[in-house]
């Protein structure tokens, strides 16, 4: 990190990375079923792609961009919020196996939001 770096957007490289290891982990014990398989991989590719896209965003050369690639990561949680709900809806796990990943998945929707806001706000 350089100095210039805000010590929050290192944070969250570290942790929408830990998110994504914990969504592939996840998908390493979902039933062996077509079902579980088919909405695993949705749930797989959205919630790994929050990290790379945070990465990107993180490396963007203007504010106008970071705030693009963050609303690309905005829309990869609620994807992957949405794939975590059905799985628990359609019954093929217990709430309990996803809680921890849906509540993970709201923070990180919060939080991004707030940083969108505030970024877009110093613009005038």
């Amino acid at each position: 990190m350089n100095q210039t770096e805000p010590a929050e957007r290192v944070d969250l490289r570290v942790r929408t990375k830990q998110f994504a290891v914990r969504i592939i982990r996840m998908y390493g014990v979902l039933p062996k079923q077509a079902e579980a398989d088919v909405i695993g991989r949705q749930v797989l590719r959205s919630g790994t792609s929050v990290g790379a896209n945070f990465r990107e965003a993180h490396r963007a050369r203007s504010d106008a961009e970071f705030v693009s690639k963050l609303g690309d990561c905005l829309k990869e949680l609620e994807e992957t919020s949405y794939w975590l709900e059905l799985l628990v809806d359609a019954g093929l796990v217990p709430p309990a196996r996803v809680a921890a990943l849906r509540e993970e998945c709201e923070q990180l929707i919060a939080i991004l939001t707030t940083i969108s806001k505030k970024v877009k706000a110093r613009k005038g």
